[in-house]
This record gives C-alpha cells, sequence and structure tokens, in this order.
C-alpha cells in the first residue's frame, strides 16, 4: 500500500465559524442521545456546487470501487463509489476546507478529527431499490465510541425518500451485517453477532428521525446507528456524499475477511488496536 499525501488540516475561520453556531453544545448532547441530529445550513451555496460537480465527476467515471446496488429491473439507479478523495478535487476541497470536520470534533466531543473514507450514494430518478436497515460500524475494519458519518445530499430530498434513524440504537448492540441485495453474511460469521430486527414492519415500535433537507443540510450520524432509506419518486434524482471521520478513542480492527470498503494492506502496517495514525487517515482538524 502506498501512503497518500496527507490533507491540510483545519477550515478557514468562516466554516469554523459556521459548524460553532450549528454544532452547538445542545446539538452535541443530543448526538450523543440518539446517535444522529440534522444540521440545516451547515455547507454554504458554493460548496454544494462544488461538491455536485465532485459527485457528477465521480458517476461519469465510477472507481473500480463502484457497484450497483440494484437489480437490472429496477426503472432508476442506484450507485455507491468508495475512497476517491484522492483523486477527486472537489471531494477533497469539501473535505478539507468546510465545517464538517469542525463540526465532527464538536458533536464527537472530540479533541481531534481524522478523515475515514468518503463514500457517493446516487439514486437516479425513480429507483425502488430501499436501502435496508443496517449499521455501518460492522463493516468497517475500526472500532470505538468516537465516530460519525455525514450524509449530505446535493439535491433537495423529500421526508419519504430520506434517510430515517432509530434514535438510540447506536447504544447497541451490534447487529449482523448483511450484502444489501442478497442478504448474505460476507462479513462477520452467521450467528455471531444477533440480527437486526424487522424495523420496517415494526415502526410504531421504534423512534424513528427523519427529515426533508435541501442542499446544505447534512445529518450527522453515529456508525451504529440503524438507518435505512426508501426509494426516490420519478423525476427526482437524490445524489449523496457522505464522508467519515473519527475521533480520538477510534482504533483499527483489522478483519480476516474484506471489509466495506476495504483497506488492502493496511494491516500490515497498522497494528491491531493502533491508532488510525496513516497519511489514508489524515488529520482534518484538532481543538484550539
Amino acid at each position: 500500500m502506498q501512503n497518500s499525501p496527507d490533507l491540510r488540516p483545519g477550515p478557514g475561520l468562516a466554516a469554523e465559524n459556521r459548524a460553532a453556531a450549528l454544532a452547538t453544545p445542545e446539538q452535541a448532547e443530543a448526538y450523543a442521545r440518539d446517535g444522529v441530529v440534522l444540521l440545516r445550513g451547515l455547507l454554504s451555496p458554493a460548496e454544494v456546487q462544488r461538491l455536485r460537480a465532485g459527485i457528477d465527476a465521480n458517476l461519469a467515471r465510477p472507481s473500480p470501487r463502484a457497484k450497483v446496488a440494484s437489480p437490472g429491473s429496477d426503472p432508476g439507479l442506484f450507485i455507491e463509489d468508495f475512497c476517491n478523495w484522492q483523486s477527486n478535487e472537489a471531494y477533497r476541497e469539501i473535505i478539507e476546507g468546510s465545517a464538517l470536520a469542525a463540526a465532527a470534533g464538536r458533536l464527537m466531543q472530540s479533541r481531534q478529527v481524522r478523515l475515514y473514507h468518503d463514500h457517493m450514494l446516487t439514486k437516479e430518478a425513480g429507483t425502488r431499490q430501499r436501502t435496508p436497515w443496517h449499521q455501518d460500524q460492522p463493516y468497517y475494519n475500526v472500532e470505538g465510541r468516537q465516530n460519525i458519518s455525514f450524509w449530505i445530499p446535493v439535491d433537495a430530498v423529500s421526508r419519504a425518500a430520506t434517510l430515517e434513524f432509530v434514535a438510540g440504537s447506536h447504544r447497541g448492540p451490534w447487529l449482523m451485517p448483511r450484502s444489501f441485495m442478497s442478504s448474505e453474511a460476507k462479513w462477520f460469521p452467521e450467528g455471531s453477532l444477533a440480527d437486526l430486527p424487522d424495523v420496517e414492519a415494526e415502526r410504531e415500535r421504534y423512534d424513528i428521525l427523519g427529515w426533508a433537507m435541501e442542499p446544505g443540510d447534512v445529518i450527522a450520524f453515529h456508525m451504529l446507528t440503524l438507518h435505512a432509506s426508501a426509494g426516490v419518486e420519478p423525476g427526482r434524482r437524490r445524489r449523496v456524499f457522505s464522508v467519515r471521520m473519527l475521533g480520538d478513542d477510534m482504533r483499527h480492527a483489522p478483519r480476516p475477511w474484506t471489509t466495506s470498503p476495504p483497506f488492502p494492506g493496511l494491516s500490515e502496517e497498522l497494528a491491531a488496536g493502533a491508532a488510525l495514525a496513516h497519511a489514508l487517515f489524515p488529520i482534518l482538524w484538532e481543538r484550539a
């Protein structure tokens, strides 16, 4: 594995001020309680425009890591791609210069914020494929509690098509990760973790949170928070950029299987239980 150049740590003053205004102590308390918060207007219109251009460039030239997560019979298309910040200049600019990292530090109550990875998720108009209920962290090669995922649509998203969350589910337990289309246990061995409850069949039993969103709005959620989404309406695209960040207590957790996304060769360079001090995971922000 070749180490990648570090990002330049630290957003500008305007981004720091926006993070301080939106990622308030009250929002940090809600994040600790619910495992998810909405930050309206965290990205500026110019940042949204730049990110939209980055997603469109990614869609025009997907990486070898891209995958289609909808069947051929779907009238739309659900496509994902991962780990493109080194090659996608727009992604890099938003990760480096926006208010995201400063907001992450405040919400996680972390002294330091590292990049984990980026993830593009686009559902084209009329896509019927659901994103099933799941937690993110069991797919990954990290352990710890101070982590955050940002879900950033560059198109307006209706309440029906938004990402939904089970409030408080980030407190655990870890649940069995499965492939979205075939429901296979490709990661933890079958039976080693509890299966996910059928949230969709018993929605009334859960405190489900979700919001209609406009470009610039950002959802921040813990990697263990149960979440899911429906398809999208005809005539409406849903282009989303997600970026995951790590706080002080996160540690490397090598797996005997291929994680999603994979980090080939990392276990040879970073010991189990080590902090993620590696050029693939640059420091984005530090508390003053």
